[in-house]
């Protein structure tokens, strides 16, 4: 009898366990299933770009979580961004939003992607600006890379309070502005853009340069409103030298510039072939048919190799220069008024025949 129960009691304790085991397995495969469904969530790709590598993410200045997710799911870049918005949650990212540009990287998991933006790792853009005439025009192409508006960028050009942090004023700020290739922050707003530029510009006048503008009698700021005078004057670069020279040698003569394109710039048009008698008369600090000396700023954002130009100008006894009369860019130049009117009657001939009253 005592036998009968052992074994009864055997039987019921076996049942146990392997309901116990049975039960258990079943635990450890949902945890697995469990465990490995969090690691997928975590670790495994996430971000899609098709047939590219890399793709640019940009986050505005004041963003919320709510808005980096939308712009994450409208994008299309993430396969699951229920997942993303699950983990950035968890790693608090919604606390952390921190603007700028971001370069997503295809095949990316959340957690590579969370710990990104979290961390505000963004990439710089490249800014490239050159052969800049107005602010306008700057500002435009600068707006376009940067998340400066047009219009922010051209109040702060133009903020004489400002420019004045700078040694700087409205009139002379094209002179601080180096037309290059910049690595910049997408979020820089206007006033950092100006900050950004001037820090360029104490790099770009150094011992050197700072010397041979000494040399030549003029500060970097005389020196880059010549500069956008040549650049206006010729375009070609195996010129620019010689006609810096001839600008250098009229004003140690005290002779007035009587430069064409500052004509064009009072007028407000580079356009103009021609320039006429009347337009000489227009009173405007910028006449240098008018006044002596340089005007009272830059009438373009010089180039560097104007700059460059003005620095290491030609030596030589040109006073007079007029474009040559086959219209292929250069220029005559002479040192007498004899051979210059010679030489500007030919083009002023040359013009007519070609009906170009303007």
């Amino acid at each position: 009898m005592a036998l009968k129960q052992s074994t009864k009691r055997n039987k019921k304790t076996g049942r146990k366990l392997i309901l116990f085991f049975v039960i258990a397995s079943i635990i450890i495969a949902i945890g697995g299933w469990l465990t490995l469904r969090f690691q997928q969530r975590i670790f495994a790709p996430n971000v899609e770009l098709g047939n590219k590598k890399t793709e640019s993410f940009y986050i505005p200045t004041n963003a919320t979580f709510e808005d980096v997710s939308g712009l994450l799911r409208v994008s299309g870049f993430l396969k699951n961004t229920e997942s993303f918005v699950w983990l950035a949650k968890i790693k608090d990212y919604p606390e952390r939003i921190h603007p700028g540009h971001y370069l997503l990287k295809d095949g990316m998991n959340n957690n590579e992607l969370v710990n990104m933006l979290r961390g505000g790792l963004q990439t710089p853009v490249k800014l490239t600006f050159n052969n800049v005439r107005t602010r306008e025009d700057l500002a435009g192409k600068v707006s376009r890379m940067i998340e400066a508006d047009s219009l922010s960028l051209l109040n702060a050009l133009s903020d004489s309070t400002l420019l004045t942090r700078y040694d700087f004023s409205p009139e002379t700020v094209p002179a601080m502005i180096i037309p290059n290739t910049y690595e910049i922050w997408w979020n820089t707003d206007a006033e950092e853009f100006i900050d950004r530029m001037h820090r360029e510009y104490k790099q770009f006048w150094n011992e050197t340069r700072l010397k041979k503008a000494q040399k030549s009698g003029m500060t970097p700021k005389e020196v880059a409103t010549l500069a956008s005078i040549v650049d206006e004057e010729t375009i070609k670069s195996d010129e620019k030298a010689t006609v810096a020279g001839l600008y250098i040698n009229r004003l140690n003569r005290g002779i007035r510039l009587q430069a064409d394109p500052t004509i064009k710039y009072v007028l407000g048009d580079f356009t103009i072939n021609r320039v006429l008698s009347r337009d000489l008369e227009i009173d405007s600090p910028y006449n240098t048919y008018l006044y002596r000396g340089l005007p009272p700023g830059p009438i373009r954002y010089p180039s560097v190799s104007g700059i460059e130009a003005v620095l290491n100008h030609e030596d030589h006894d040109y006073l007079y220069m007029c474009a040559k009369d086959d219209f292929s860019g250069y220029h005559n130049f002479a040192k007498t008024l004899r051979q210059h009117n010679i030489n500007a009657a030919k083009y002023r001939r040359a013009l007519s025949e070609r009906r170009i009253w303007r």
